[in-house]
């Protein structure tokens, strides 16, 4: 099933290049402005079709990451704050989204053998279940940006990487 991305009250011109005309006029980086501004619009468009598709299986985003994030792990757990420092989230989140996936049956918490002070998010099996069907519902939906050809994808990530790595979003020394 493949879910398409609608636009929200469509408009009959672009108001970002109608407000980067009207930027020129008065201020400096204008095309700066309407990147910008195109990127934090592109960011609601897939967000939309994400949250969309993931809605019937009662997940948000944040959610699905926690959930991916624990099927991707070796052993199918993490320290709440690993998951943390690797969703980029403040710890409260962290905690929300496991207290939601735990009343859904989707993790459990459990002691670190290792350190008792540790708690750990466990995926379970319908954790993983829903993890594989969420997925393909998300793939399904090419994230809404289903107009974009495989080489301008990769141009598009290695722009956004740029930028990421520049802002200090991560380090390339290869810790974790």
């Amino acid at each position: 099933m493949k879910v398409t991305s609608e636009p929200i009250n469509a408009l009959a011109f672009d108001p970002i290049a109608e407000a980067q005309h009207k930027w020129q006029e008065r201020w400096p980086e204008a095309n700066r402005m309407a990147a910008a501004t195109a990127l934090i619009r592109v960011q609601r468009i897939v967000m939309s079709s994400v949250e969309r598709a993931l809605a019937p299986f009662g997940l948000t985003f944040a959610r699905f990451e926690a959930l991916v994030l624990l099927a991707f792990s070796r052993q199918g757990r993490l320290p709440l704050g690993k998951m943390g420092a690797r969703l980029q989230v403040h710890p409260t989140s962290v905690t929300n989204a496991i207290d939601r996936l735990e009343a859904q049956g989707f993790v459990r918490r459990t002691g670190d053998p290792n350190d008792r002070r540790t708690t750990l998010a466990e995926i379970t099996q319908e954790g993983r279940a829903v993890v594989e069907e969420a997925s393909r519902a998300v793939t399904g939906t090419e994230f809404g940006l289903e107009m974009l050809r495989d080489v301008e994808l990769q141009e598009l990530s290695d722009i956004l990487f740029r930028v990421r790595l520049e802002a200090g979003d991560f380090r390339l020394d290869g810790s974790h």
